[in-house]
């Protein structure tokens, strides 16, 4: 394991970029968020931590996994979220 000290101090100049326009940030290297990201995106309410997972088996049909795994990595994860969102929206 390498230990190489790694200093806490921003070598960043923080003064020149506040200075900076915002027509002469160079973007290039970020690129702007579409609304299929967003469909793609989790969302955890607040800041608490999230609460401990468990695993379990489940089984699903086959075309609903399917159809979630296609949607890329993280696919358990919006499976968990839309369950949960099921669960306050009936807990209300």
């Amino acid at each position: 394991m390498n230990k190489t000290f790694t200093s806490k101090e921003s070598l960043t100049d923080w003064k020149r970029l506040d200075a900076l326009p915002d027509e002469d940030i160079d973007l290039t290297d970020a690129p702007e968020i579409t609304p299929e990201m967003f469909a793609k995106a989790v969302v955890r309410r607040g800041l608490q931590p999230p609460p401990t997972k468990q695993q379990i088996t489940i089984r699903l049909d086959y075309d609903v996994l399917k159809w979630f795994r296609e949607q890329g990595e993280g696919y358990q994860t919006r499976i968990n979220s839309l369950l949960r969102a099921y669960m306050e929206a009936h807990d209300a």
